[in-house]
């Protein structure tokens, strides 16, 4: 059975949301960067685990605020238990001038694919559709 590992994100907005919260760990490609590694460089930094394989393009998307987002899939059977995110601060509670850290994933795991529809950002679906077109 094909699973997909997805990633909560941390900090009070997401904390009390499930469905339709998760997403694919990604992050921001550097000018000039390749976007196999900058997935990788992306998934480390909030998962502390070096992706390593044959990895597979599921092309790209553009996302509902305009950031055009590449997508990798990989055979492995890494431990989601393992997993250690890096951190962002912003001001919490807004405009109490007080700066607080969160973890940019509060947790990831594996779904199954029929899982993953419901968990998964609406403009990510893409990816489990066109994942699962590729693993037939």
């Amino acid at each position: 059975m094909t699973e997909v590992l997805l990633g909560h994100p941390g900090g009070p907005f997401w904390k009390n949301r499930d469905e339709g919260a998760w997403g694919i760990p990604k992050g921001l490609i550097a000018e000039g960067e390749d976007p196999l590694d900058a997935a990788k460089r992306e998934f480390v930094e909030e998962t502390s685990h070096m992706p390593r394989g044959d990895f597979i393009s599921l092309g790209d998307a553009k996302q509902a605020g305009g950031k055009v987002v590449h997508v990798f899939a990989l055979k492995s059977d890494w431990r989601a238990a393992d997993f250690r995110s890096n951190s962002f601060e912003m001001e919490w509670p807004p405009k109490s001038g007080r700066l607080q850290s969160f973890p940019e994933l509060d947790k990831v795991r594996w779904f199954s694919l029929t899982d993953a529809h419901t968990k998964i950002h609406k403009g990510q679906i893409t990816f489990l559709d066109r994942l699962k077109l590729s693993v037939k």
